[in-house]
């Protein structure tokens, strides 16, 4: 089911995981983020997942934590961006997240980064996500599956947005 690359339409969403934490139940950060990507096409009314490969990424902002597993997941589904996020908070609290302050280590973080293009300031999620365009451990991981995208804020398809970033420490695992 994963890593079949498929083009995407109005209809997608995209969520990144990540993790740099192991959890109380020994499993490391790949193994979280394994279980994640399953538990998520497992949703009731997910359809159509398929998953970019893994990154190893150096925390942003840079900081002494260990480095991330990055992905992200491109899926159908009829959810509400708040009952779509409700289930993903259930999912990073049954693998043991705990929301400290901004930018901390984690054993789970999953984000709606494109919900069919919707663009939504308020309430959350804000959609896109607004720091995706930003970041290697999304945009990288978002080419895989969707190579075509293009953020529907900017406009801009995802080679020049990749273009544009600065220097990032990111590698396929």
């Amino acid at each position: 089911m994963f890593l079949k690359r498929k083009e995407f339409n109005s209809n997608s969403i995209f969520v990144a995981i990540g993790a740099n934490l192991p959890n109380s139940f020994g499993e490391t950060p790949l193994q979280i983020c394994e279980r994640a990507a399953r538990d998520v096409a497992d949703m009731p009314g997910i359809r159509n997942v398929t998953r970019s490969r893994w990154y190893s990424t150096a925390p942003i902002p840079p900081s002494d934590q260990p480095r991330y597993i990055n992905g992200i997941l491109h899926l159908k589904s009829n959810a509400t961006p708040e009952a779509l996020l409700a289930a993903l908070h259930g999912i990073e609290q049954r693998a043991g997240r705990v929301r400290g302050k901004l930018n901390a280590a984690r054993t789970l973080d999953l984000d709606i980064v494109d919900m069919a293009g919707l663009l939504r300031g308020h309430p959350d999620p804000v959609l896109p996500h607004p720091r995706a365009h930003l970041r290697a451990f999304v945009l990288l991981p978002l080419r895989d599956v969707a190579p075509g995208w293009v953020h529907p804020a900017t406009g801009q398809g995802i080679g020049t947005l990749i273009a544009a970033l600065p220097a990032q420490d990111i590698r396929p695992v």
